[in-house]
């Protein structure tokens, strides 16, 4: 293609219009290009998309006429402009050098610009390569995607840009990882729980930053019980038993005493259900309490379940404290025991951590 809006004329009338025409020489002289003793234009000209490209011709005193052309289109003239593309314009014309400038450059302008020059009634032309970088662009991902453990997937991003984007794929979340491929396409077979989370999608060329896009990937997968501790209460103390299970989609939880549900709402009972536990909670422990609970776990997936016991354990009496006390001011008064000299201000602490212990074990009952 070319600039757009030029005169376009076949490749012979160009070659007339150039001989004849332009620079008024008569048939049959050759146009000769490469002459060492003739300055050069640049070979190439880089440029991003949507900036200014110039293109500079250098010349010198022995130039009689000039003009810039883009394949079989004639820009310029020596002043006289033959293009009617706006964003084409000349910048200088003098004795030295003779410059075009071609504003918001798209790809269609890439390809070879030509100056003629006259010189000496001898033609010459001048060669420039006008080269359009483009930042890079996905324009298609695959969208998010939920698939159960197990299974395969393919993931694709495609991007376009000049020159070609180099297409890098990793998995970032949970947390980052190195790069899982360097193509479009991402293939997971027998994707695992692990392998869940975001990932990226990176295409760069160096002409800007890289841009990425990201897809989200569930893996979805039947519950799994990671904690049931069984747990020991006096009587007529609070207790709490919980039931930790991860999954996806979240599971579902229910308690059961011998085979019977236990639900929300019964005497002294409270059960609350989370994303990722389940808690049943006694007020009050009685004796018909203790035993063993089964919590299940459940989702479109499949289900589990696990045994936890609430267990009876004895609450300290006066005489075990006082035993407890006893045996500690023992130790401390034993052989190898650094004394102060102050035997009041022992007994005086003995008395209060004494006190402490007691308030501690019959505040609850309160």
């Amino acid at each position: 293609m070319g600039v757009g809006g030029c005169l376009v004329l076949p490749w012979r009338c160009l070659v007339v219009l150039c001989l004849r025409l332009l620079f008024l020489v008569p048939a049959g002289v050759p146009v000769r290009s490469g002459d060492a003793t003739f300055p050069k234009a640049m070979d190439n000209v880089t440029v991003r998309q949507g900036e200014s490209a110039i293109l500079r011709c250098l010349v010198d005193n022995r130039v009689t006429r000039v003009a810039w052309l883009n394949r079989s289109s004639i820009l310029f003239a020596g002043n006289d402009k033959w293009c009617l593309d706006s964003r084409v314009e000349l910048v200088t014309n003098t004795q030295t050098q003779y410059v075009i400038q071609i504003k918001d450059v798209d790809v269609y302008d890439e390809g070879p610009y030509t100056c003629s020059v006259q010189t000496d009634n001898h033609p010459k032309t001048l060669r420039v390569h006008l080269i359009v970088q483009v930042p890079p662009k996905i324009v298609e991902i695959s969208s998010d995607i939920s698939i159960n453990e197990g299974g395969n997937i393919s993931l694709t991003c495609i991007a376009t840009g000049r020159p070609d984007p180099m297409i890098t794929w990793r998995h970032i979340l949970p947390k980052a990882g190195g790069f899982l491929s360097e193509d479009e396409y991402l293939e997971i077979t027998g994707i695992t729980r692990e392998q869940s989370g975001e990932y990226e999608c990176s295409a760069s060329n160096d002409v800007s930053p890289p841009v990425v896009r990201r897809v989200n990937v569930t893996v979805n997968y039947a519950p799994y019980i990671s904690g049931a501790k069984s747990h020991g209460v006096p009587v007529g103390q609070k207790g709490t038993l919980q039931c930790d299970a991860s999954a996806v989609p979240s599971a579902q939880f229910q308690w059961y005493k011998d085979d019977k549900r236990l639900i929300e709402g019964q005497k002294g009972l409270k059960v609350e259900n989370k994303a990722f536990f389940s808690r049943l909670t006694f007020f009050n422990v009685s004796e018909q309490d203790y035993g063993n609970y089964t919590c299940v776990a459940y989702n479109q997936l499949g289900n589990t379940n696990a045994s936890i016991i609430l267990y009876e354990i004895s609450e300290p009496t006066s005489s075990t404290l006082f035993q407890e006390t006893t045996a500690l001011q023992t130790t401390l008064q034993g052989p190898g025991a650094v004394h102060d000299g102050n035997s009041s201000g022992s007994r005086r602490v003995g008395c209060i951590w004494l006190l402490s212990v007691l308030l501690f074990h019959l505040l609850p009952k309160f």
